[in-house]
């Protein structure tokens, strides 16, 4: 199968994203190991299961020596678009942000792995001095244990509307864990876009699921650390804020 440049919808440091009629063609760049597409492809599936709108794998191939996952194309425009299109309906879209994320943590998902010990590993990686270290994971270990479905990146660039609905894609950070580990990260994230819009996401959260607000703040020291080996250089002073447990005791 030979790709063309002028079907090229998206490109990042490890894929590259093709059109082909109704499907996308997820191709792993040259020397990713193949484990990346095994346990993208295996971790999708496993949430395709739910009955959650998103994409559908059809296949999982190599093309040229690269390995490449099938799946169908989601054609709309993303939450983030709409965001920015409409601000006046900005409150309508968070609330259906926050039904559509709920409606995913409504769900369990037994084989996927554990956020915790996912975070736990992340947090073991930092270079950061190994009191500060202990105090997170001591912290992470104290925390209820649940097996909620959690995204691990859900954020409005990763939501599309069309005319059959609502779609979330990008699953490949998907755990079972605590869903407001889940909603501390999409805070912290949407903290880096607008502190306006992400406390207005947190509070409608905390409202419309009876979550405590200082429940989930109470992750976040957790949650930007752990999200530390993945930051990008503009993110890193801004999440080293959160990550000074001591005044969230």
């Amino acid at each position: 199968m030979k790709l063309n440049q002028e079907n090229l919808i998206a490109s990042s440091q490890l894929v590259d994203i093709y059109r082909c009629g109704n499907t996308c063609i997820k191709l792993f760049k040259e020397g990713v190991r193949k484990t990346n597409p095994l346990y993208e492809a295996l971790t999708h599936s496993r949430v395709e299961d739910t009955g959650l709108p998103v994409p559908v794998i059809h296949e999982l191939s190599v093309i040229d020596g690269r390995w490449a996952i099938h799946m169908d194309l989601i054609e709309g425009k993303t939450l983030a678009s709409l965001m920015q299109e409409h601000p006046e309906n900005m409150e309508q879209y968070l609330g259906e942000m926050v039904e559509i994320q709920m409606q995913i943590h409504s769900k369990q998902v037994p084989k996927l792995s554990s956020l915790k010990d996912k975070m736990s590993r992340q947090i073991n990686s930092l270079p950061i001095d190994e009191v500060k270290k202990y105090e997170l994971l001591t912290r992470l270990e104290s925390m209820p244990k649940h097996n909620k479905l959690c995204h691990g990146n859900f954020m409005p660039e990763n939501i599309i509307y069309n005319e059959k609905g609502r779609y979330v894609v990008d699953w490949i950070g998907a755990r079972q864990g605590n869903a407001s580990a889940d909603v501390g990260r999409t805070y912290l994230l949407l903290c880096l876009q607008d502190q306006k819009v992400a406390d207005r996401y947190l509070e409608l959260f905390c409202q419309k699921s009876g979550t405590d607000l200082r429940y989930v703040q109470r992750w976040l020291p957790i949650v930007a650390a752990a999200h530390l080996p993945d930051a990008k250089a503009q993110e890193y002073d801004f999440l080293m804020r959160w990550v000074d447990v001591a005044e969230y005791q």
